[in-house]
Formats: structure tokens, C-alpha cells, sequence
């Protein structure tokens, strides 16, 4: 007999309608999967013969032949093993095959039966608001993330007894429900802050502008001087994720299988560190089956590049297109993806290899030879994409023993929200999110000077030999100086701070 069963599989970050067609037959014992499978869904015959077992149904001992269409794109994971087992019931009359048209059906099994999480229930409960089927039934630790989307029959089940249960008696399980604002209440706050870090006026002041105006940052300072410190603590001084932010996230992490099981949802802003021997597809995304990367999974939220400089040189200058378009481009043979990458990129450096150079009570032996050669590993137009440089001193006795608390990060978060609404509310309608955005024909729309400021910058132009690119990133930084301070002007005390947060472009430290 044969039976059919929606269901969906993933494909990078996007779900894409699967129809299983189950057909058991007198013949020789046996179970064929065809369409294209991978060995992971080879392998779940074994898982599935297991858990119909084990969950008190028969197993048939007849040929048993699965097709999962369409049979030209390859399919991966668990997911399917609960359809299969389900389609397998109903081809064998043992539940009634008319009860599975109006669902989808998600899941992987354990051998007892149980019902283990899947990858992408989110991304597949969005692609279903454009399907005739409007409801899923899934592993009941999915189902939160799933009811993010609304207008969707979410019922989490925990085994194929529940499962089967529940088509016989639709009334058994309750639809999935989640409250965003509720939720996001709920989570408690980090336990670090901006208080932790001792001295480093400068550097928290140049982290509070990148913050407020989405700017990409660069930290240039000894071993111990606080550089990593203050980068995980960055997530505390940024604005709330909004519902849609919160949704674009959870959607890329859940098609990796990283959502809090807990929530179901992903509500503070991501905060990637990838080691620096990681590889440009890590970084980037892609694979045979393309899966998003580190530079995705840090959507909307922070990318922190530690010993920048020990990246290997194609991955850093694979990350040049994703900073200008705040998407990464895969192409395959088959079709062609596109995964999110707008991150704010927070790097940090040792000044030379040994960390010494330029202190003054420690002596640096690299050499200027192999100073340069160390600092050439970052390429020109790499750095031209980091708006701030910001130099980090040794800290003193005086500043590591200093017995009063540092600023909170809730009163920088106040000042950057601020800075934030000023931006929100003069790109309206522009579909830019921050002053980094704004690109050069905008620049002279939004960043208006004053005499004494065009002077200023006309000056540093000429005596630091300042580039064009050099020029703008000034020009958009002192653009959110002036909106923490309130001005819709820019000043010459704007631009001047601004300046000084080019200090490679200055090679004050080479």
C-alpha cells in the first residue's frame, strides 16, 4: 500500500517541500531510500525499524520502498526519520494514511522511540505561510521556535506513540504558543559589564562610538591591556533586538540546531568568536550543502576577531565583500543562496609579535623588519573597512587597584540608544539602519560642517595624508559623535576625535 507525507527539508537557511511516498509490498525484507539521500538519511532505516518496534507497532517484514521528491536536491539529516516511520504505519494500515494529509512532519527518532530536535523547524514554519498546509507537527522542543511565526499549527510531540495518539485524536495536543515580549522580559541580564574593566577611558569611549553608530573596530594594545575583555562586553551597551531582528536570528541558528532549547528563540544579540585558524568557508559559509558561517551566525550582533593578524590571509580578505554588502553570495550548480552577514566586526592586535613595541618599559626584540612584516599580514583594503583604530596602553598599578567601579553599561546604553533614535528617525524610509551605512552621496546629505570643522579636517587631510576612504570614515564617525552629544551640526571637537581614531591610517604606532 502507499501512503504520502508532507515534510521539508533545509538547504542552507531555507526550507523546501518534501513529499515522502512510502509503498510496502509482498517481497523479499527489505528498506530502499531513493532521492538522493545522504548517508545520514540512509542510515535512519535502522533507526526507524528500532522505534516502530519499541513503541508496540509492527515493523513489516515485506519490501519497503521510500522516495523522497523532488530527487534532484540532495537530501541531509535526521529530519525525515519521523515522516518515514509514520508513512510506514499507514502504508501498513496500522493508523489512518487520510490523517496525514493535512500536516507536516518533522523529526528524528531515537531507537525506544523518542522524538529527538531537528535543525530549521523555524526557517521550515515561515516557508509554510506560503503552503497549502498550515500545520506541523514536530519534536516537542522545536515547537517554541516554530510558533514564532503566527497564523501556524505547531504540535510538539515527544514519541511515535504521542504522534500516532495525536492523529487519531486531534484534540490530545494543544497548539505551541510563544510570547516575544514576554520572553525576552524574562531573560536575565549578563553578568559582565563595562564596569569590570579598570582604566581604558579611551578605548571605552571609542567602543560606546562604534556602538552607537554600527561603526567596525579595531584594538591595538599589549597582551593584558583588556582588549578581549572589553570586546564580550560590547553586547551590553547594544539596543534591544526588535521582533524582527529576533526572528532573522533564530531563523539562521536554527537551521544549525542552535537555539536555547529553553526559549526557543535567540534574544541577545549573537556574539561570535571564531579562532584564528579557521577556515574562509568556516568564516564565510558554503560547503557542498551550503551551511552559513561564523559571519551569519553573527547577524545582527558581534563578530570578534582575536590576534587579527594571525587569521590566514584569504579569510580575512574573504570578509571584504560581506562588510560592504552585509550579505555573503553562494553559487552552486543546483541554484544559489544568499545568507545575512550585517555584524558589527570587532578586531584586536598586538602591535608587533611580541607585544612589546612602543611600550615604554618593555623592551620589543621583533625588529622593525619584522614588525612591518607582521602589521602587512592585514591588508589595505581590509583596514579601510574598520571605521575606528584605537590604540591601548599597559595598564597601570594605579588604574588595575583603583577601588571605584568603572561607568555601568547601562548608562553607556542609554547614551547609545539616544544616538540610536537620532538615526532611526533621520534614515527613515531610507532602509539604513545606522551612520555606517550611509554611503558617499548621503555623506554630504547627513554630515553637514561647520567652517572651523572643514578647516580642521581639510588640515589633517593634508598633513596626514589621509585617503579618500579615510575621508568619509571621519566624516561618518564624527557624524555619531555629534549625535551622542546632541548636535545636529558637526563640530570641531566632533572631528577631532574622530581623527584620532585613525591612528593606522596616522602610523602613530609604526
Amino acid at each position: 500500500m502507499l501512503s504520502k507525507i508532507n515534510s521539508f527539508g533545509i538547504f542552507g537557511i531555507q526550507a523546501y517541500p518534501v513529499e515522502i511516498e512510502v509503498d510496502v509490498t509482498s517481497g523479499l525484507p527489505a528498506t530502499n531510500i531513493v532521492g538522493l539521500p545522504d548517508t545520514s538519511v540512509k542510515e535512519s532505516k535502522e533507526r526507524i525499524r528500532s522505534a516502530i518496534k519499541n513503541s508496540g507497532f509492527q515493523f513489516p517484514a515485506d519490501r519497503i520502498t521510500v522516495n523522497l521528491a523532488p530527487a534532484d536536491i540532495k537530501k541531509e539529516g535526521s529530519i525525515f526519520d519521523l515522516p518515514i516511520a509514520l508513512g510506514v504505519l499507514a502504508s501498513t494500515e496500522q493508523i489512518n494514511p487520510t490523517s496525514l494529509k493535512d500536516y507536516i512532519i518533522i523529526g528524528e527518532l531515537s531507537l525506544e522511540g523518542q522524538v529527538r530536535p531537528v535543525k530549521g523547524a523555524l526557517p521550515i514554519a515561515m516557508r509554510m505561510k506560503s503552503n497549502k498546509v498550515k500545520k506541523i507537527i514536530l519534536p516537542l522542543v522545536n515547537a517554541k521556535e516554530a510558533a514564532l511565526i503566527k497564523d501556524i499549527g505547531v504540535f510538539g510531540i515527544s514519541s511515535i506513540k504521542e504522534a500516532v495518539n495525536f492523529l487519531s485524536n486531534k484534540d490530545s495536543i494543544k497548539p505551541a504558543q510563544i510570547d516575544i515580549n514576554k520572553t525576552t522580559k524574562d531573560i536575565q541580564r549578563s553578568d559582565i559589564d563595562f564596569s569590570d574593566v579598570k582604566g581604558q577611558i579611551m578605548a571605552k569611549r571609542a567602543l560606546e562610538v562604534a556602538v552607537a553608530g554600527a561603526h567596525n573596530i579595531i584594538m591595538i594594545g599589549p597582551p593584558g591591556s583588556g582588549k578581549s575583555m572589553l570586546a564580550k562586553r560590547i553586547p551590553t551597551i547594544m539596543p534591544t533586538m526588535s521582533e524582527e531582528e529576533i526572528i532573522e536570528t533564530t531563523c539562521i541558528h536554527s537551521s544549525q540546531g542552535l537555539v536555547p532549547q529553553n526559549l526557543g528563540l535567540v534574544v541577545n544579540r549573537p556574539f561570535r568568536s571564531p579562532h584564528h585558524t579557521t577556515s574562509d568557508v568556516a568564516l564565510i559559509g558554503g560547503g557542498p550543502i551550503p551551511k552559513p558561517g561564523e559571519i551569519s551566525l553573527a547577524h545582527n550582533g558581534v563578530l570578534f576577531m582575536d590576534e587579527l593578524p594571525e587569521f590566514h590571509r584569504d579569510v580575512l580578505e574573504s570578509l571584504r565583500q560581506p562588510l560592504e554588502d552585509g550579505c555573503v553570495n553562494v553559487a552552486r550548480a543546483s541554484r544559489s543562496l544568499s545568507f545575512p552577514s550585517r555584524f558589527m566586526l570587532v578586531c584586536a592586535m598586538n602591535p608587533c609579535p611580541c607585544g612589546n613595541f612602543n611600550d615604554p618599559k618593555k623592551v620589543c626584540r621583533c625588529g622593525s623588519t619584522k614588525v612591518e612584516k607582521y602589521l602587512s599580514r592585514i591588508s589595505g583594503p581590509l583596514l579601510d573597512r574598520i571605521d575606528i583604530h584605537i590604540n591601548m596602553p599597559s595598564l597601570k598599578y594605579k588604574e588595575i587597584s583603583e577601588p571605584i567601579p568603572s561607568e555601568p553599561s547601562l548608562n553607556i546604553r542609554k547614551r547609545v540608544l539616544t544616538a540610536r533614535t537620532i538615526q532611526k528617525e533621520r534614515f527613515l524610509n531610507l532602509n539604513i539602519f545606522s551612520n555606517s551605512h550611509i554611503n558617499h552621496n548621503q555623506i554630504k546629505q547627513f554630515c553637514i560642517l561647520e567652517k572651523d570643522s572643514e578647516d580642521l579636517l581639510r588640515t589633517a587631510m593634508e598633513k596626514l595624508y589621509l585617503s579618500a576612504r579615510a575621508y568619509d570614515k571621519i566624516l561618518k564617525v564624527s557624524r555619531t559623535i555629534a549625535d551622542l552629544d546632541g548636535k545636529e551640526i558637526i563640530e570641531p571637537q566632533h572631528i577631532s576625535e574622530a581623527i584620532q581614531y585613525r591612528s593606522l591610517d596616522k602610523q602613530l604606532w609604526i
